[in-house]
């Protein structure tokens, strides 16, 4: 994928296409046209750590490469209350998941990608699981 941050960065300090595309091994020709579709969006650098390079490619060129997957997208949300449940795993509820997407006609995610997916949400969102406890009824070690 385009680093569509640094190439806003590089230009930002003066720097020519040609040393750009040196430097980012990426053609003068595609440095271009970020930095037309840029110009013409008013997006420049500094840009907020949140901004990601899928972000800017979205703005710069929305549709461009937009790919529709054919699987369906299982709701995070619930999967991370209910594997706070006693004795949930993320197998059951991945079982549970393919049984309700090919109920509706849709192409679930195999197991290895739904848990991937899964953990890459709940580490942005930084989800956090709360033990329920009896106050001296168990000792924790870390």
């Amino acid at each position: 994928m385009t680093d569509y941050r640094n190439i806003l960065r590089l230009y930002s300090q003066g720097h020519s296409q040609r040393e750009m595309e040196r430097e980012l091994q990426c053609s003068r020709h595609t440095i271009s046209a970020v930095l037309v579709q840029a110009a013409a969006a008013g997006v420049s650098w500094p840009l907020d750590d949140s901004v990601t390079n899928e972000d800017i490619q979205e703005i710069l060129f929305p549709g461009r490469y937009a790919y529709a997957s054919p699987y369906t997208v299982p709701d995070f949300r619930y999967i991370h209350e209910e594997l706070a449940k006693k004795g949930v795993t993320l197998t059951l509820l991945w079982e549970e998941y393919c049984q309700r997407v090919r109920s509706t006609g849709g192409v679930p995610y195999m197991y290895t990608q739904f848990c991937e997916k899964y953990r890459r949400w709940a580490r942005v969102t930084k989800a956090t699981m709360r033990i329920s406890h009896k106050p001296g009824d168990a000792m924790q070690v870390d």
